[in-house]
């Protein structure tokens, strides 16, 4: 069964201010950065990425599934930041 400590095949490295980078390695680390510290809490990129976390957790998606959505909510964030949307 799926838990907290199942990682994805390679992390996702985040760059998306001036406090550094940062890797997350799994669902769970994902949904803990979206829910504290993610820039942009709007945005449908967000909310796949976070409802795709969670299922990841749940056992009704794979953490691969997560992934991907986690990527692309952190692309849509970068291009807010870069606007001034944040």
């Amino acid at each position: 069964m799926p838990g907290p400590s199942d990682k994805w095949s390679k992390p996702v490295q985040l760059d998306l201010n001036t406090s550094g980078k940062l890797e997350v390695q799994s669902p769970f680390e994902a949904l803990i950065y979206l829910t504290e510290n993610w820039p942009a809490h709007q945005g449908l990129r967000f909310v796949k990425a976070r409802s795709a976390c969670r299922g990841a957790l749940a056992g009704h998606k794979s953490v691969e599934e997560a992934r991907a959505e986690f990527e692309a909510a952190a692309e849509e964030a970068r291009q807010q930041f870069r606007k001034g949307r944040h």
